[in-house]
């Protein structure tokens, strides 16, 4: 993220990164959780379910493939 924000005008939560795991709905609350101690003002949930979700189907593809050439031998 911190690449990402030196390219970017508009700056980008390192939090959410860490909320792209598939552990649904936990990662997304810590993500949340950590960023309302640090500012009371700082809701993340929403935009913190967004790579949660993505991290769930990328899982279910990458399952898929292994199951693919596991399954070919």
């Amino acid at each position: 993220a911190k690449l990402l924000n030196l390219c970017s005008k508009n700056k980008i939560n390192p939090l959410i990164g860490s909320a792209g795991v598939s552990a649904v709905p936990m990662a997304a609350r810590v993500s949340n959780k950590v960023g309302l101690e640090s500012d009371a003002q700082n809701f993340l949930l929403m935009h913190a379910m967004g790579p949660n979700v993505a991290g769930v189907i990328g899982s279910a593809i990458a399952a898929g493939v292994m199951l693919k050439y596991v399954l070919a031998m």
